[in-house]
């Protein structure tokens, strides 16, 4: 959008800005921006993608260390999905995905999951392309005055004015922006649990007979062979090992050599085996990684004051209820200017 489009909608009181660039504040700017709205989005990160987040170690090592895949139930999803199949944004991961509990083996309901390409990042990187998006920028503040909101950075920069500002962080940080307006105390009722996640290249390939699993009566919740996944390097055998909530808990604070070395012992516990020698291990602690009780509002908005909030905290969770609830948001703002998703409003 040029000079003069971006004087027009802040004419028409069409100018937004979005804290976050996970899936919930990408999926609610590009749903805006292609309805005719002056969008700019804002991220403390060094990219996009929030927790579809992929890192790389070293040339032939990559790990999916934050969501590991996504379903696509909701008809609106289906519809993104089958676009990004087509131009190889995302594939279908077609890897075996099991259920361990006590040593025993049990398969999962099949069900189409689906894996950007080549990490988990490809879908956030998409959402982005085609809007204004402002990383390494860290919020610190925002106020709403005669002429709209403005955002302030740790940088004393400031930014602004917006008629609408969307929050899409975790609960626990939107809390801090949003009070004192009542969705303050909304997101501050909430509790996320954390997550450590492991990240792990063995040196032989462990040998097990599926890709994935639900792991139950153990510091584990998952495990995932992420060179099985489309796109991937498969030179290395790649894993990633999510704890569970109540062990990440309640070693939140320990060093992450440590967190690797004991979740490692409890991936060789859980499959009964010795594990090869690794030639890569991290580990990553996510302190916001679920909603442990994950409301289902879907987003919220005043248009008294435009202000929206989102967020997979918002929406049972996943990626999928992360999409969805930008969109909810989206749909929202539309409505709260007599338009509706797909007209682009004059």
């Amino acid at each position: 959008m040029g000079r003069t489009g971006r004087f027009l909608m802040t004419a028409l009181g069409r100018t937004v800005g979005i804290i976050g660039a996970g899936i919930a504040g990408l999926a609610c700017a590009r749903t805006l921006a292609a309805n005719a709205f002056d969008v700019k989005v804002f991220d403390k990160g060094r990219g996009v993608g929030g927790r579809t987040a992929t890192r790389r170690a070293e040339p032939d090592l990559a790990f999916d260390h934050g969501a590991q895949y996504f379903t696509a139930r909701d008809a609106r999803l289906q519809k993104v999905t089958a676009d990004w199949l087509s131009r190889g944004v995302v594939a279908e991961w077609l890897g075996c995905v099991v259920r361990l509990e006590n040593g025993a083996v049990t398969h999962t309901s099949p069900q189409p999951r689906y894996v950007g390409v080549p990490g988990m990042t490809a879908m956030a990187a998409d959402l982005a392309s085609a809007i204004r998006v402002q990383t390494r920028t860290q919020i610190v503040a925002m106020s709403r005055g005669p002429s709209g909101w403005t955002i302030k950075t740790d940088a004393h920069e400031n930014f602004g004015s917006f008629e609408t500002v969307v929050v899409t962080l975790p609960a626990p940080q939107s809390a801090v922006f949003l009070q004192p307006h009542a969705f303050g105390a909304i997101a501050s009722t909430l509790q996320m649990t954390p997550c450590w996640a492991v990240l792990v290249a063995f040196e032989s390939k462990l040998e097990v007979p599926w890709d994935g699993a639900f792991v139950h009566n153990s510091p584990l919740s998952w495990v995932a062979r992420n060179s099985s996944k489309p796109g991937r390097s498969g030179q290395s055998d790649c894993w990633v090992l999510h704890a569970s909530p109540e062990w990440s808990a309640a070693h939140i604070e320990a060093a992450p050599d440590t967190a690797a070395r004991l979740l490692l012992d409890a991936f060789s516990s859980a499959i009964a085996q010795q594990l090869p020698p690794d030639s890569h291990l991290t580990a990553h602690r996510w302190r916001h990684s679920h909603g442990s009780d994950a409301d289902d509002r879907r987003m919220l908005f005043d248009p008294e004051v435009g202000l929206a909030v989102c967020g997979d905290w918002l929406a049972g969770g996943r990626v999928e209820g992360a999409f969805l609830s930008g969109v909810s948001a989206a749909e929202a703002i539309c409505d709260s200017q007599g338009l509706k998703l797909g007209e682009s409003g004059s």
